[in-house]
């Protein structure tokens, strides 16, 4: 009998389902803009556990899509870069924006946010994608790291 090696390779499919036409589709115009989005996505959890999300856009400011990618406890959470850029990638995104909320109501970013935003923002860079600003929400209000000139 001959030995036929079998060789069975992992292929990744990658498709698009849009819901709505991009004129249809809501622009971003400011950090508001951001946090209203924000606050519908997160109005189920705003106050009781930290979950991180990016807003894809395409090359002027509309909505591709809203990406949760990350669910935490009360007091933080992980984010693996990698399923962020590859969220970005298959949605053919050139630009971002990056929110997540803390539930104890607090608006300052904590030094593990800061970091995390720089770390979005050069890896981003290598991708030829901009990370255009993250921003911290609450059920009182938000906090914009571009608004702060921080990004």
């Amino acid at each position: 009998m001959e030995f036929k090696p079998r060789y069975d390779i992992a292929e990744v499919t990658i498709s698009y389902k849009f819901g709505k036409y991009f004129a249809d589709c809501e622009k971003i115009t400011s950090s508001n803009s951001v946090y209203e989005i924000g606050q519908e996505v997160s109005k189920e959890y705003i106050e009781h556990h930290e979950r991180f999300n990016i807003i894809l856009l395409n090359n002027s400011n509309h909505v591709l899509g809203v990406a949760e990618l990350s669910k935490g406890g009360i007091t933080g959470t992980l984010v693996d870069m990698r399923i962020v850029y590859q969220n970005l990638i298959k949605a053919n995104a050139v630009a971002f924006i990056a929110f997540h909320n803390h539930p104890s109501g607090n608006l300052n970013p904590s030094e593990a946010d800061k970091q995390l935003t720089k770390k979005l923002k050069e890896g981003a860079q290598l991708l030829d994608i901009k990370l255009l600003d993250h921003v911290i929400i609450t059920t009182k209000g938000y906090f914009s790291f571009a608004d702060e000139g921080i990004i």
